[in-house]
């Protein structure tokens, strides 16, 4: 008995490391292999969109409110008004748009499509109302504003990108319902011709950032909506001619496209804010010179807290800054092309694409300008650069992103057991509930 004994206790010990890396039962590996495996069950998580969505747009906003803070104090000054006066005004459009993110959040996607052909409507008369002398405000010599009273004023363009997408995913969605898009003239017609009317609206007043956004805005949709290659690149060079023609027979354009790459201002320092951008990202090192330090805001860089208060953060936050903010930009829109590629209804994939590269779209020229590696379009930074005509429809179609990501068939699972309960004891059970949940199925995700 002793020798039979000692013959199943040698393998033991032998068998327990071998469990240990061929985990069963659902367990965990540990070291890379293991993180690789949580991070990509974070990821595919029901409401890993709904918080990615939630969580960045709401740090870039307060990220943005602090640097505008930080950037428009000399700027202020100099106007001889008060040193927090861009800052109450951003702080209260955060304000507003706050309310607006959360009402599109709580709207359903019915109420959403309602709001396509108003909101478009609304738009195309607003940018008519610029045109009119008398009512439309230039700004920087693009004549795209109108004046609500005293220090208020608001830009009609901002509010036709979100037109666009919502117009757009509704056309595009009751057509695939009937099966319409496989033909070209469903596909572009009315589309295309829409797009087109608020192009040009938009360039009367010489606007063409905006008009830049709007196109990758028109292009997006089309790629969504299946758009043959031929076609895309038909539509794609029509829009490059006219851009071309547009900038070469303006010498400000002329002026903003030479000073790519630029590291001296030229003559007639002509590209010296691109090369002063420059400045203040190369001063500020991995960690900045610390937040309210910057140099470049005191007069030798034009619109710190607006186009270029990415500079203003490179300088003061240093690499470290820059990185967070364009990580906090990546996830999401990476939650942006989640929520459009995991939804069934047409028009959510529409919508939560178009709204994702406006966005990025945005994003990438805005920052592709500071650093010079594209020419300066005049565009704000999304929920980060001051203006409150930019800040509330851009807040406005985040909540409609929140929206979109709560309405999935698994993320709203996921949140109705997440309801609380009243009484600790039952929540008690209501918690221990979900940990064996959770347990038994770990690939409950998508």
């Amino acid at each position: 008995m002793t020798a039979r004994s000692a013959k199943p206790a040698t393998p033991r010990p032998a068998r327990r490391p071998s469990t240990a890396r061929r985990p069963r039962g659902g367990r965990t590996p540990g070291g890379p292999r293991g993180l690789h495996i949580r991070l990509r069950r974070a990821w595919d998580r029901p409401l890993t969109a709904y918080y990615l969505i939630l969580g960045g747009s709401l740090l870039i906003t307060v990220l943005g409110l602090v640097m505008v803070y930080s950037a428009s104090q000399i700027k202020a000054l100099q106007s001889g008004l008060a040193p927090t006066f861009f800052f109450r005004k951003q702080l209260l459009a955060a304000v507003l748009g706050g309310g607006l993110l959360l009402a599109a959040s709580r709207m359903t996607v019915r109420l959403h499509r309602g709001l396509a052909y108003p909101l478009l409507a609304v738009s195309v008369f607003l940018m008519c109302l610029v045109q009119i002398p008398g009512i439309g405000v230039a700004v920087n010599g693009n004549q795209n504003w109108i004046s609500l009273g005293g220090p208020f004023q608001m830009q009609p363009s901002e509010f036709a990108k979100l037109a666009l997408v919502l117009w757009g995913a509704d056309l595009l969605a009751r057509k695939q319902d009937k099966r319409l898009l496989v033909q070209w003239k469903h596909l572009l017609v009315p589309l295309i011709p829409v797009a087109f009317l608020l192009l040009g609206l938009i360039m009367l007043g010489g606007d063409m950032g905006t008009a830049i956004i709007l196109t990758a805005i028109l292009f997006g949709l089309l790629w969504l909506a299946g758009a043959p290659t031929r076609l895309f690149v038909g539509v794609l060079g029509a829009a490059t001619l006219i851009g071309a023609l547009l900038i070469k027979t303006s010498a400000n354009r002329m002026s903003r496209l030479a000073c790519i790459g630029a590291t001296d201002p030229g003559p007639g320092d002509q590209c010296w804010q691109a090369v002063h951008g420059i400045y203040a990202l190369a001063s500020g090192g991995f960690f900045g010179s610390g937040l309210g330090a910057s140099m470049e805001k005191w007069g030798e860089l034009p619109e710190p807290h607006t186009d270029f208060i990415f500079a203003i953060t490179g300088e003061e936050l240093g690499l470290a800054g820059t990185l967070s903010v364009l990580a906090l930009f990546a996830a999401l829109g990476y939650a942006g092309i989640r929520v459009a590629g995991r939804t069934e209804d047409p028009f959510v994939r529409y919508a939560a694409g178009g709204v994702t590269t406006w966005i990025t779209a945005q994003a990438v020229i805005n920052i592709g300008a500071v650093l010079g590696l594209l020419p300066i379009a005049g565009v704000p930074l999304p929920l980060f650069s001051y203006g409150g005509s930019a800040l509330l429809p851009t807040m406005f179609a985040i909540g409609l992103l929140i929206a979109f990501a709560r309405d999935e068939p698994a993320a709203r699972a996921a949140l109705a057991m997440r309801q609380p309960v009243f009484g600790r004891r039952q929540a008690g059970v209501r918690w221990k509930t979900m940990r064996r949940r959770v347990k038994k199925r770990p690939s409950g995700e998508r």
